[in-house]
């Protein structure tokens, strides 16, 4: 099990809502949640080791948002 955390421009519920299928779906991840009172809106993933960082990026990016590795 690995931790991954982004940077992200998730800023309310409703883009929580709105992710929350896209990332669901992803294989391997366990959970996840967005920090939205953080000022880099940081999205913390556990999610299996052959998850990449790529796929969360990806998967974001689909969703309409961007997300930069910390």
């Amino acid at each position: 099990m690995e931790t991954l955390q982004f940077k992200t421009n998730i800023k309310c519920g409703g883009c929580i809502a709105t992710v929350k299928p896209h990332l669901d779906q992803l294989a391997g991840v366990k959970s996840w949640e967005v920090d939205t009172l953080a000022a880099d809106k940081i999205l913390t993933v556990e999610a299996a080791d052959a998850v990449k960082e790529s796929d969360i990026i990806n998967t974001l990016s689909t969703a309409g948002f961007n997300a930069e590795r910390i």
